[in-house]
């Protein structure tokens, strides 16, 4: 099973929509490569975030991600900087 890194701008929309809105005014949304990921990690520039079921966190996950339930994203799991830059990921089998 190949592992993608995605952006979950619905997820993120859904939580936090006025932020969602105005960074999709910047900068919108997409999709990420797995080197772009680790190149934002690598410069500290991301917040990075795995929406996989807890077991699967557990046993790995990108340095630095943080888990959340992705059906209950609370503000408070987010960084209060609201120009931070977020990426949502989860396995994907494509």
């Amino acid at each position: 099973m190949k592992r993608r890194i995605l952006l979950f701008c619905g997820l993120a929309a859904f939580a936090l929509l006025p932020l969602a809105a105005r960074a999709a005014e910047h900068e919108g949304f997409g999709s990420l490569t797995v080197d772009q990921v680790f190149d934002l990690i690598a410069k500290h520039d991301v917040k990075v975030f795995d929406n996989n079921p807890l077991d699967r966190f557990k046993q790995s996950h990108l340095p630095s991600a943080k888990w959340v339930d992705f059906k209950d994203v609370k503000a408070s799991d987010l960084p209060s900087d609201k120009e931070a830059k977020l990426v949502f990921y989860c396995a994907s089998e494509k």
